[in-house]
């Protein structure tokens, strides 16, 4: 299913600082942009020293991964997608989600670089493809669902991609069941279920 950290106990001490941190650069981001925000200015803003900093993050880019993969992981969760099975609906609502968590990712981010996009696009593309391979095992589809899942998973985020760039955009679940059936041909699914 979706990545998650080892189950390991962590030091409470430990998650404390690596929250601070996080939280910080949640809050500075919008503030000052990506481009211009520096390890210097994430630590002092979590009240912590930059080889503590270094200690949980080898530099910002690590930063902002885990920023994307928490903040899109806790999207799925909240929505139970992380606990559903394969069905239209679901699939409907996870376009939906996409939609919504990159035209936001955009919104905070107008003047990002490649660099910055490109990270996004790797966690929301990873994590959706690692929830579309568990639905696919989970109905005993006889297609390759780790290939399935990879091109849904890159139909399903330039699509998400190109909605939120739209001027007028749709709503997005009125998109998502625009694009359902292009999202759903790439698992080999129908409305019946696995195609022949």
């Amino acid at each position: 299913m979706l990545s998650r950290p080892p189950n390991k106990k962590e030091d409470p001490r430990v998650t404390r600082t690596r929250n601070l941190i996080l939280n910080a650069f949640a809050e500075l981001l919008p503030q000052q942009g990506f481009h211009a925000l520096t390890v210097q200015n994430i630590a002092e803003k979590a009240g912590v020293n930059r080889a503590t900093f270094y200690a949980h993050f080898p530099d910002k880019y690590a930063l902002l991964d885990s920023r994307v993969q928490q903040k899109f992981r806790q999207e799925i969760e909240k929505r139970t997608l992380n606990a559903c099975h394969y069905s239209e609906g679901n699939l409907r609502a996870l376009i939906a989600t996409v939609c919504e968590f990159v035209a936001r990712m955009n919104a905070h981010c107008k003047n990002a670089e490649n660099q910055f996009e490109s990270l996004i696009e790797t966690q929301i593309r990873q994590q959706v493809q690692e929830l579309l391979e568990f639905w696919l095992e989970q109905i005993g589809s006889e297609i390759d669902s780790h290939t399935a899942a990879t091109a849904a998973s890159w139909a399903l985020y330039g699509l998400a991609l190109q909605w939120s760039r739209e001027k007028n955009r749709l709503l997005a679940e009125e998109y998502a069941d625009q694009v359902l059936p292009l999202v759903a041909s790439n698992l080999c699914l129908t409305r019946e279920g696995v195609l022949s």
